[in-house]
């Protein structure tokens, strides 16, 4: 093998080691990054987010639909996957506070009879400014979406940090696979040993005359 190809597979596991390490540095920080972000929120869990509670407040407000499997009930959110639970709880409780309605189902405005419409005309006034009053149970489920949507995105950061590192695994074991070819097997060693292990070619036998 010409010098010119071991020192090119030389270099290419050397650029994939240093790519993998690199990419196992940036999953850790990541990771751990979001760790630290959850744990500053001092987010704990409600007695009520484990299954067999929760699935009682969604069959008492006729709440239909995938409940959470998970438990973070007492427990103190410290990284994405508990971050994920605690948000799955949040739409139950949503929907527990609006009667299972979402957000584009609810009316806009609120009424004395508490059902709600999308005419102003008809909506109740706020004493104040004299504007229609804005649907209370439309609010609560903006703030659910704004919280459960911070909380996801924790867990799909601590993902991407997880398949970094997995990546980053695999790309050292490649370049460290590259090294070795290039330098043992490909080298002036494995060569002479290639030829030793080859055995000579038969000598011809003379034609009969």
């Amino acid at each position: 093998m010409p010098r010119p190809f071991r020192l090119a597979g030389i270099i290419a596991g050397l650029v994939l080691v240093a790519f993998g390490i690199g990419a196992i540095v940036i999953g850790v920080s990541g990771r751990h990054e979001v760790s630290t972000d959850v744990k500053r929120e001092q987010i704990v869990g409600t007695p009520d987010m484990k299954p067999s509670l929760i699935a009682v407040e969604a069959r008492k407000a006729g709440v239909e639909g995938a409940l959470p499997t998970c438990d973070v009930a007492g427990k103190a959110i410290t990284n994405g996957s508990d971050a994920k639970c605690f948000a799955d709880y949040m739409r139950i409780h949503a929907l527990v506070a609006t009667g299972g309605k979402t957000y584009a189902q609810m009316p806009q405005y609120a009424t004395a009879d508490g059902k709600g419409t999308d005419v102003a005309a008809q909506a109740v006034k706020d004493p104040k400014t004299g504007l229609p009053q804005s649907n209370a149970a439309r609010q609560v489920w903006i703030s659910e979406t704004a919280l459960s949507t911070a909380l996801n995105t924790s867990f799909f950061a601590a993902s991407v940090g997880t398949f970094a590192i997995v990546m980053g695994i695999a790309l050292l074991l490649s370049g460290i696979g590259f090294i070795v070819l290039a330098a043992g097997l490909l080298g002036p060693d494995g060569v002479r040993r290639r030829r030793t292990e080859t055995p000579p070619p038969a000598a011809a036998t003379p034609a009969a005359v």
